[in-house]
């Protein structure tokens, strides 16, 4: 049984502040990334699933979508620094554009990681990342995300594919606990 109650919740970001932030995020890989060739997105799972999802709605050019899991948080509200591959299985990306998709980059560590192992073993021509949130003040790693939604602080934050316990994650806003 959860000891957190919906209810508690403070509204950090609205949905309708998510959705325009999203478009406006499309809007800039759209022009990065230009609308000839493909794109494959890779959706770090579970948290950043209902992001991936609407930010490839407004992607101008072919994308391709890939699932991978790692986990550096278990149930715990923050990062343990210690990460761990789920399932990284990926299609061939030797010589093609892609882009990370994250929820969320605190320690850094996560993303870190996936860069240094997608970069060595499947050599993508352009490899960028965009995340949801950006909690820069808990950067243990100098890794900043080529593209953000928005900065936080220190919160535990829940909603829109982040979660609780594993609870949590559809709520169309992110919210946090006081």
């Amino acid at each position: 049984m959860l000891d957190k109650r919906v209810e508690d919740l403070k509204i950090l970001f609205s949905q309708e502040q998510i959705e325009k932030r999203t478009k406006e995020l499309a809007d800039e890989i759209n022009r990065d990334f230009g609308t000839e060739k493909d794109l494959t997105l890779i959706c770090v799972l579970k948290g950043s699933s209902i992001f991936c999802c609407d930010l490839s709605k407004h992607l101008k050019m072919p994308v391709q979508m890939e699932f991978i899991r790692v986990s550096s948080y278990g149930n715990a509200k923050e990062s343990s620094g210690s990460v761990q591959a789920l399932d990284l299985t990926l299609p061939n990306l030797e010589n093609k554009n892609a882009l990370i998709v994250e929820d969320i980059i605190d320690t850094g560590c996560t993303m870190k990681f996936l860069i240094d192992i997608l970069c060595r073993t499947h050599r993508p021509e352009k490899l960028k990342v965009v995340t949801l949130l950006n909690k820069k003040m808990a950067r243990k790693t100098p890794i900043e995300p080529d593209y953000y939604g928005f900065e936080i602080d220190d919160k535990f934050v829940v909603g829109y594919g982040l979660d609780y316990e594993g609870y949590m994650r559809n709520l169309p806003y992110i919210g946090y606990f006081e």
